[in-house]
């Protein structure tokens, strides 16, 4: 079984009483994985480097970098994993070259396509000893968010990726918040 972690929570520009805003960052260890997702914009790179240190890990260590759709507050920090290769929707990229993956990516995580926030939309759904977990990055912003998305861009495919993600998850990572368990 593979392991998820929230690294760092993330928040957004209404919780904080401005602007600001910060994707939630998980490790996805499974065997000889170890994946970052969603680097974020952190104020401080240094939050990071001692998230990890507290697994156990450094930036070295990380093998994978995930980055759930392509808006700039969820992969600021992808220069921090320059050996890392990156999993994003159009392929895995390792330095200049692009490959593709596959549903499968291991036998405990699947990555599926999970558009309606943006286009780009991946969720990388976990199996671990809790159950599966889903990392969807905006797919849910956090738990109990409104129904309405207003920076979504595609509502049809967004609402089907969100009923998709609750049919095969039993614990939820969204993009803004804490992981929580599903309602089923």
């Amino acid at each position: 079984m593979a392991e998820v972690k929230v690294l760092v929570k993330g928040y957004t520009g209404n919780e904080t009483g401005g602007e600001k805003t910060q994707a939630t960052i998980s490790l996805i260890i499974d065997g000889n994985i170890k994946m970052i997702v969603d680097p974020g914009v952190l104020e401080s790179q240094e939050v990071l480097i001692t998230a990890l240190k507290k697994e156990g890990l450094k930036i070295s260590d990380i093998n994978y970098v995930g980055l759930t759709h392509s808006h700039l507050d969820h992969y600021r920090n992808i220069g921090m994993f320059s050996d890392a290769k990156t999993i994003e929707f159009y392929g895995i990229w390792d330095k200049n070259t692009v490959t593709d993956w596959k549903e499968d990516f291991s036998s405990n995580i699947k990555i599926i396509k999970t558009p309606g926030h943006s286009r780009t939309g991946i969720t990388f759904l976990v199996n671990t000893r809790l159950g599966k977990i889903a990392v969807v990055g905006d797919v849910f912003w956090k738990e109990n968010y409104p129904e309405k998305d207003l920076y979504a861009n595609y509502l049809k495919e967004l609402s089907k990726s969100r009923k998709l993600v609750l049919e095969l998850a039993d614990f939820i990572v969204p993009g803004h918040d804490g992981m929580y368990k599903v309602k089923k």
